[in-house]
């Protein structure tokens, strides 16, 4: 896996989320942020995660989605449960996957991180197929960015998130950047 000078990573499937902007001048992504995500909430597979990341989820194709249909969000990655790669962002744009964050003293984390959701709940254990993702994308994306830390979504946003949960296993795939 490796990234072009497009930030896109070879071998990903793109679709591109109108959710991002340019980073601040002088910004690089520092950190990587992991989430979890499953819409409708528990369930796999189906194109609802690329719908909300592209402003086209449908409110009345689940009640939950009445929730959440409005909102203008995405991550630069999702990496779905059988491994496949999906990219929203190019990792040199800021991607809004963070919201309100603060880490390590430093405020809006979006300026400086890269988002990878994946495919599960805070309640469920992700698949091996995603961990074997998740770390050939990082070794690719720690080989193009100055990448220094990963947190978890709830590090970032204490209280108001606890995305990937406790069954996310840190050491596997992570741990040169695990937590740092």
């Amino acid at each position: 896996m490796r990234i072009g000078p497009d930030g896109r990573v070879a071998g990903a499937r793109y679709v591109a989320s109108p959710n991002c902007d340019a980073r601040p001048a002088g910004s690089r992504a520092s950190l990587l942020v992991l989430h979890s995500i499953s819409l409708p909430p528990g369930r796999y597979g189906g194109d609802a995660i690329e719908r909300l990341f592209t402003n086209r989820l449908d409110p009345r194709a689940h009640p939950y989605f009445r929730e959440i249909a409005h909102l203008r969000v995405s991550a630069h990655f999702l990496v779905r449960r059988d491994g496949a790669l999906v990219q929203f962002v190019p990792v040199h744009m800021r991607a809004w996957h963070a919201g309100v964050s603060r880490w390590r003293g430093a405020g809006r984390c979006n300026d400086f991180s890269v988002g990878v959701e994946l495919e599960g709940t805070e309640r469920t254990r992700f698949a091996h197929a995603q961990y074997r993702c998740l770390a050939r994308l990082v070794r690719a994306l720690a080989a193009r960015l100055p990448l220094r830390a990963c947190a978890a979504h709830s590090d970032v946003a204490p209280g108001r998130k606890r995305d990937p949960g406790v069954h996310f296993d840190w050491a596997r795939g992570l741990a040169d950047l695990a937590r740092r």
